[in-house]
């Protein structure tokens, strides 16, 4: 893969055809000093789909889940979900309506067991209520068998559960990679933004990875993935957004972007 193009041949190229999104990103402007991140960033994420964010290192695709998910305040531009608007909100609020993100570096507590941190990003938690925890309610417990149920349900179907009292500095790479995702799926989301989710793990957990996250989309939650590795993105998007310098370069499946031009050029390699 060549080096990418000069900023100045990145242009905006409207979707092949209508895209209505769950998540809607309109002309969304962020810059660290005289750096432009995000520059003008446009484009819509179909609900109950996997859709894949793609381009070149630099290109601003983390930057612009930090602003989505409320870390990050942008400095113009309108970024909606579902019809709520996201740019005041902060990132516990934007979770509660059901937009969740994990990170390419797996987080968490490493000395709590896989249970555990399952259990701790459950929501509705009773133990968060004084009253609740200092009383122990009939609601409150049968809320925590809730929680420790949708956990062991979530660890059998990542294939943790053999390993669900084992304490995370005893995970592999790539059993780390799968509790992010548990942990996003234990928050009971509409969406999850996937940064990376395939990154350092070996070609065979990739794939099941991959079949994961077309599982969680069929379940009805919309999946949208930044990642590097163009077979899984072939494999598994319905829909894939390329980013260059900031700015969106094209949206539509993946064959109509891996054959644009001005895609061919910013990403994949000087076109032949």
């Amino acid at each position: 893969m060549s080096h990418p193009a000069s900023s100045a041949a990145v242009e905006t190229k409207a979707a092949s055809r209508p895209v209505h999104g769950l998540l809607e990103i309109k002309d969304v402007h962020l810059a660290f000093g005289g750096l432009k991140a995000l520059d003008g960033v446009t484009f819509e994420v179909p609900a109950g789909k996997v859709s894949s964010l793609i381009g070149p290192n630099g290109a601003g695709k983390t930057t612009l889940f930090n602003a989505v998910s409320g870390l990050l305040r942008v400095h113009s531009g309108a970024m909606s979900f579902d019809g709520h608007a996201l740019r005041a909100l902060s990132p516990e609020r934007i979770t509660a309506l059901g937009l969740v993100r994990t990170f390419q570096i797996a987080r968490g507590f490493p000395m709590l067991t896989v249970f555990e941190h399952l259990m701790v990003y459950g929501q509705q938690q009773p133990g968060e209520r004084f009253w609740q925890a200092l009383l122990g309610s009939r609601a409150a417990r049968q809320r925590e068998q809730q929680l420790a149920d949708r956990a062991l349900a979530v660890a059998r179907q990542l294939k943790l559960e053999a390993v669900i009292n084992h304490r995370v500095t005893a995970l592999s790479g790539g059993q780390k990679k799968l509790l992010e995702i548990g942990r996003a799926l234990m928050a009971q989301p509409r969406m999850i933004l996937f940064d990376e989710p395939a990154a350092g793990v070996n070609p065979t957990l990739a794939e099941a990875i991959g079949d994961h996250l077309q599982a969680i989309a069929r379940g009805g939650v919309t999946v949208l993935i930044i990642e590097h590795d163009m077979a899984l993105v072939g494999r598994i998007s319905e829909h894939v957004i390329v980013m260059a310098f900031g700015k969106t370069l094209a949206q539509g499946s993946f064959d109509e972007v891996r054959n644009d031009v001005a895609v061919q050029d910013a990403y994949f390699g000087a076109r032949r």
